[in-house]
């Protein structure tokens, strides 16, 4: 270790500047969604979870697309599925991906079995899994991929039932489903590392649609949806075990198409976007290990805000 009193010359500076500790970082991501246009967009934009602030641009989908799914490892985030837009529903079987520690445009990926939109993203470090969805009608599907090899899917079994709307999250290990059109109230969860069929874990406090989740590595949390009107509510699980959700506490206003993520280094949860009386780009955080209300944490870019999706390099998959 060099002495850094006195006067330093070239080789000091270098050295100490190659020796000071780098700020943590969680890299979470936005992508797609429907604009206050009313047009869908290929925008992708990033957050630091660790901070509060203002969403900045990463780069851009392919195409315009809303509706998807998305899953990532510590460094690959992937979306899948989607629609052109709420008005043009064409499902897409596409996927692609970023490398999360550098901006830019996405790069192919492979194909879902088949198109779809609505559908739900989760996974550990290694493997992303998509569920549900709709094509011309709701499917009952769960397939997965190996993020760190790009190709196409391959089958993992079936949900309890058909689903579209719902969402998802994950610990290492286990994968929950929850919520999902006619405002359902199931949790659902699969081992992730295996394959096979989902198997019941318990009900929402309130059965809802069109909700986010976002997970440590041993607690869920669902936020927002409908119930038939617009939710504001929080409830969580413990995800190694099986059970009914319990009351977390409230979002800062009843919003539904929202997206949400989290970084397992402070456990925290971030929601953004969605639809109030009126499209927002608001983003909000809670603590995960605690409960409590949501915080406003920054705003999103205001031209993507509606049924965009969420990923992150440190979610509760991951840890």
């Amino acid at each position: 270790m060099p002495n850094y009193q006195g006067v330093w010359d070239i080789t000091t500076q270098f050295q100490y500047a190659a020796e000071w500790p780098v700020p943590p970082s969680a890299v979470g991501i936005f992508a797609g969604g429907y604009g206050s246009g009313g047009v869908g967009v290929n925008v992708i934009q990033e957050v630091d979870i660790l901070s509060a602030g203002n969403a900045v641009d990463f780069g851009d989908l392919s195409t315009v697309r809303l509706e998807m799914a998305s899953v990532a490892s510590s460094t690959r985030g992937v979306f899948g599925g989607g629609s052109e837009d709420s008005g043009n529903a064409t499902a897409k079987n596409i996927m692609e991906y970023i490398t999360l520690a550098n901006k830019g445009n996405v790069t192919d990926f492979g194909d879902l079995s088949v198109a779809k939109r609505n559908l739900t993203g989760m996974g550990s470090s290694t493997r992303g899994i998509f569920s549900g969805g709709y094509t011309t009608g709701a499917v009952n599907t769960i397939e997965y991929i190996t993020i760190a090899n790009t190709g196409n899917v391959t089958d993992f079994g079936d949900l309890l039932a058909t689903l579209f709307r719902g969402t998802a999250t994950s610990s290492p290990t286990r994968g929950l489903i929850a919520g999902g059109h006619s405002a359902s109230n199931v949790i659902q969860y699969v081992t992730i590392a295996s394959t096979g069929n989902a198997t019941d874990f318990g009900d929402l406090t309130a059965g809802r649609d069109d909700l986010a989740a976002c997970s440590s590595a041993t607690r869920a949390v669902f936020g927002g949806g409908s119930t038939g009107s617009k939710s504001n509510v929080l409830d969580y699980v413990t995800i190694a075990s099986t059970g009914n959700a319990t009351d977390f506490g409230d979002l800062t206003t009843a919003t539904e198409y929202l997206a949400a993520t989290s970084a397992t280094s402070i456990d925290r949860g971030v929601f953004g976007g969605g639809l109030t009386s009126s499209f927002v780009d608001t983003i909000e955080f809670i603590s995960i290990p605690s409960t409590g209300n949501a915080t406003d944490f920054g705003d999103l870019l205001s031209d993507a805000t509606l049924s965009i999706t969420a990923c992150s390099e440190a979610h509760g998959g991951i840890a």
